[in-house]
């Protein structure tokens, strides 16, 4: 078998078993290595947390688990306990473990996502040069590290680069499973995925295709062997999956929080309802949560905006069905190497013979090829979705990419049809980059004739130097040396893209709880870079003042419709804030017979509602107007619906109004324009009189 590896960069190379080739240890590859992960820790770490918390909603809750084992366990939004973040806890108590070392700060919970980031690097690269050589393993290491959104999400409070870093780890202990035969591995590899599921729920199950298929066809056990193994696997998937789960729902409702963006306060109806199912819009339970729009296909979560396929109400959308992933709202994230992915596994298809448990480059492309075309075809398909889930889908792309490039080079340096691909493949992702850019006016005036440019001249050179090969009747050194030049000039033509994005994101360094990389599409001029912001958390001081001076005896600070005033009183005063609907302001928590005994036992005092409940979540000054209209036409669903019906008018009816002049500020400091402060300090005096 041909030595991919040592034919394509002349690095020694030694063969620890048939089809995997491990190149030996070398000043070179040890240099190119601590380059890439040195470019990944910039990308990553390089001014981290700078300017905010990022997504509120998750940072709100960190720092209440920060205050109590209880609070930890069970992922509580509030100090108070009230109700909880509608994620499991895996990535949040590792966000909550560097707050306990470094202090709560937006670094210190940024931080294990961007740590994430660079593992994930590195292991990336050991996984793809365990089979396919150290230049493959190099080119997907600095394609993954250069990717916008991982790079971007990286940088968040997000938990997708958790997620990530877990199947990475996952899809480690199934090759060890499948090159030994071994259990023990399977199982690990099982146990992972279900750590996995506790980060982001049902998304991790996204690579189960992927790891299942490399253990059925490249173990080296018999099939039914392989079988009872899987079987087996997946009962420990599911037992490590659902165990918090479980805990959390036997658990009595009066001694845990509310599960959050649930109907029926189960953690298994979150993680099989509004974290699975309902994500394909398939409904499963009443769980979902109406958009600013008040239209059912755009479901409003706590992001800014969701990504949404064109309708297929005529031929063009169907046609732009197909083409998904090369979207503008998605193909600068995620989609630039995308061509050279695909056709590079075609490419190592075509190359082998099935021969799945010996050949163990095989077992390299099962593995990395059905994690890229099960994730693509996924994200391809599936309505709607937030652009950071992609995170998930960059290692397996990146993998191909690498695999891909060596593959294809080795074909070139040959005879046969299969030498042109490398050259076609190039100019595809040439073509595919050029029609992301231009939908970049102020960026693609210079990037199309450069990336263009270059890869053009590139493709017809490699042409022509296969042609001489050709007339020459083989590819000697001088051919090779120069194809070879060519092919690392179009990488780096290919690469600029994708890191004007990702450094976009490091130099603007702005924070979202909606992470994207990149600029705006269709900006006509560039934005300057923001300055430091003086306040990460900007609230009216005086409206917190009044409370904490008012306060009193009563467990809650103050109790609000929804997430999104809450949020930044929780990080403002770390004091117990009740979000009466949860996330969405929808939550059947409470009644309002549950209202007048939580007022009668002091447990809260002050409720900040607005009259029309619109806008009511605009409390944080600076936070985008699609966040703020999104949440608010979620919030107002606390005013009519369900066991929530009423709520405001009651207290309004039952709650004496605080004048404005006493709470709210009249230098800014907070969006607090439409709210109303009730105070229901009377009732409680009202009961104890009788």
């Amino acid at each position: 078998m041909t030595n991919v590896a040592e034919a394509s960069t002349g690095i020694p190379v030694t063969e620890a078993a048939p089809g995997r080739q491990v190149a030996e240890p070398n000043i070179w590859s040890r240099s190119a290595l601590g380059a890439v992960l040195l470019l990944s820790i910039v990308m990553d770490f390089f001014q981290l947390g700078q300017n905010g918390y990022g997504n509120l909603y998750y940072a709100a809750g960190v720092r209440s688990m920060t205050d109590s084992w209880h609070n930890f366990f069970f992922v509580s939004l509030d100090p108070g306990g009230f109700v909880t973040v509608d994620k499991p806890p895996v990535g949040f108590w590792l966000q909550t473990l560097s707050s306990k070392i470094f202090g709560f700060t937006p670094f210190s919970i940024f931080f294990p996502q961007a740590l994430c980031g660079v593992l994930s690097v590195l292991l990336l690269y050991m996984l793809v040069r365990r089979h396919f050589g150290v230049v493959a393993g190099l080119v997907a290491s600095l394609v993954l590290a250069l990717t916008p959104i991982s790079v971007v999400t990286n940088r968040n409070n997000t938990i997708d680069s958790v997620l990530a870093l877990a199947l990475l780890l996952a899809a480690w202990a199934v090759i060890q499973a499948a090159e030994s035969g071994k259990l023990r591995w399977l199982l690990l590899s099982a146990g992972l995925v279900g750590l996995g599921f506790n980060v982001k729920m049902a998304e991790a199950y996204l690579i189960i295709p992927a790891l299942g298929l490399v253990y059925l066809l490249c173990a080296p056990r018999k099939i039914w062997t392989r079988s009872w193994h899987l079987l087996l696997a997946l009962l420990v998937l599911l037992v490590v999956s659902l165990s918090w789960a479980a805990i959390v729902d036997l658990t009595p409702v009066s001694q845990r929080p509310y599960v959050g963006s649930t109907k029926d306060n189960s953690e298994l109806s979150l993680a099989f309802g509004y974290n699975g199912l309902n994500r394909l819009h398939i409904t499963v339970g009443d769980n979902n949560h109406t958009s600013a729009t008040g239209k059912q296909s755009t479901t409003v979560r706590r992001e800014d905006v969701k990504v949404t396929r064109p309708a297929a109400n005529n031929s063009s959308g169907s046609f732009l069905l197909l083409f998904h992933l090369f979207t503008v709202s998605l193909g600068s994230q995620i989609a630039w190497f995308l061509p050279c992915a695909l056709l590079g596994m075609l490419a190592l298809v075509w190359q082998r013979r099935p021969n799945f448990q010996k050949d163990r480059q095989q077992l390299g492309l099962v593995l990395w090829g059905i994690w890229f075309l099960t994730m693509a075809v996924f994200f391809s398909l599936d309505n709607s979705f937030h652009q950071y889930y992609l995170v998930v889908l960059a290692p397996g792309l990146s993998a191909c990419v690498g695999i891909g490039l060596v593959t294809m080079w080795q074909d070139y340096r040959r005879a046969g049809w299969r030498g042109w691909l490398l050259p076609l493949t190039l100019a595809l992702t040439a073509f595919a980059q050029v029609y992301i850019v231009t939908s970049y006016p102020l960026w693609s005036q210079w990037l199309i004739p450069l990336v263009g440019g270059v890869m053009l001249l590139v493709v017809i050179l490699l042409l022509i130097l296969r042609l001489l090969a050709w007339g020459l009747g083989r590819m000697n050194s001088v051919l090779v040396g120069s194809g070879l030049a060519l092919v690392c000039l179009a990488l780096l033509a290919l690469l600029i893209a994708p890191t004007l994005w990702s450094g976009y994101v490091v130099m603007h360094n702005t924070e979202s709880s909606f992470p994207t990389a990149g600029p705006n599409a269709h900006e006509k001029t560039a934005p300057a870079l923001p300055k430091a912001l003086v306040e990460l958390v900007n609230v009216d001081h005086k409206l917190v003042a009044y409370l904490i001076a008012h306060q009193g005896n009563t467990q809650f600070l103050v109790a609000t419709p929804s997430s999104g005033t809450a949020d930044p009183l929780i990080l403002s005063t770390n004091k117990p804030v009740m979000a009466l609907g949860g996330f969405g302001g929808s939550d059947p928590i409470v009644t309002t017979a549950d209202l007048k005994e939580l007022i009668v036992q002091q447990k809260v005092r002050f409720f900040l509602l607005s009259a029309s409940t619109r806008n009511v979540h605009a409390v944080v000054d600076g936070l985008s107007s699609a966040y703020r209209a999104s949440v608010s036409a979620a919030g107002s669903k606390l005013g009519g619906s369900g066991q929530q019906e009423g709520v405001p008018t009651w207290v309004a009816s039952n709650c004496k109004l605080v004048p404005t002049s006493k709470w709210r500020s009249t230098k800014g400091g907070g969006n607090t324009s439409t709210l109303h402060l009730y105070d229901c300090a009377d009732m409680v005096n009202r009961a104890t009189a009788k």
